[in-house]
């Protein structure tokens, strides 16, 4: 399944710049595009990221 930003934004709650921030630092999925125009994530992978942010959180 693919999500788009504004999804991801939801999902995650980071703001747009924080996600390409962390793409850009390697610490967040890379975006797959579908066309010219055209970028999704895969949810698998957001999903993954999630848990990992969950799993390393200090409680």
């Amino acid at each position: 399944m693919f999500l788009r930003l504004p999804q991801v934004k939801q999902y995650t709650c980071l703001s747009k710049s924080s996600i390409y921030r962390l793409i850009d630092k390697g610490e967040f999925p890379k975006q797959v595009s579908l066309g010219s125009r055209s970028v999704v994530w895969v949810k698998s992978q957001i999903d993954e990221w999630c848990l990992s942010k969950i799993a390393s959180a200090q409680y």
